[in-house]
């Protein structure tokens, strides 16, 4: 790891820290933790789904990489792509999509040499029995396309679902957005999964 730590988060809203009264999200959360000195770009935008990321993501990470550094991405995609269509027809982005979308982005980085970890999708509350059945699916499927590319990959999709402070916070505010406590646990569970070794280990 170089004097020159650059990281991009991008995804969705819960990568944005939408809801969090400190503006802190989970990134501004797990990283001062880590005490490493870094540069952190959060490209999180919300109602984004993997197809929206996989349009965006080369432009918004490519300009702020620079030669030399430490050039890392943190990808967290699935959330949207589970919540169903306006008119109730399904999701907004099929299981296989949002597969398909996740492995073009992690290849796309692995060719231009950018080490990259997954945070999983985590669950909207007010999408209901469904929606969280929609990503507990998708869960292992993104472990293992995470596994085949040896990218390391963050489970918290079940823990936030079954935690009272993450589900009490986003009942309490617009149903899927959870403030600084909800957001706090999702730092928790992305250290516990190693994201602290990804950064001093490397690819």
């Amino acid at each position: 790891m170089t004097d020159d730590l650059r990281i991009c988060f991008i995804g969705d809203s819960f990568v944005q820290g939408l809801g969090d009264p400190e503006y802190r999200g989970w990134p501004g959360r797990a990283l001062p933790v880590l005490g490493v000195p870094v540069t952190a770009f959060n490209l999180g935008v919300r109602r984004d789904t993997s197809a929206n990321v996989l349009r965006r993501w080369a432009e918004e990470v490519g300009a702020r990489l620079h030669p030399g550094a430490d050039n890392r991405l943190v990808v967290s995609v699935g959330s949207n792509d589970a919540m169903p269509q306006e008119d109730g027809s399904g999701p907004r982005v099929g299981h296989a999509d949002t597969l398909a979308n996740l492995a073009a982005v992690l290849d796309g980085a692995h060719t231009i040499g950018l080490a990259a970890m997954v945070v999983g999708p985590p669950p909207v509350v007010c999408g209901g029995p469904e929606h969280l059945a929609r990503l507990l699916t998708l869960v292992p499927d993104q472990r293992a396309l995470c596994a085949e590319r040896g990218v390391p990959f963050a489970d918290v999709t079940r823990a936030l679902a079954e935690d009272p402070v993450w589900t009490a916070e986003a009942a309490a505010g617009d149903g899927a957005h959870p403030g600084a406590g909800g957001y706090r646990r999702l730092a928790e569970l992305v250290l516990a999964a190693g994201f602290g070794d990804w950064l001093a280990n490397g690819r």
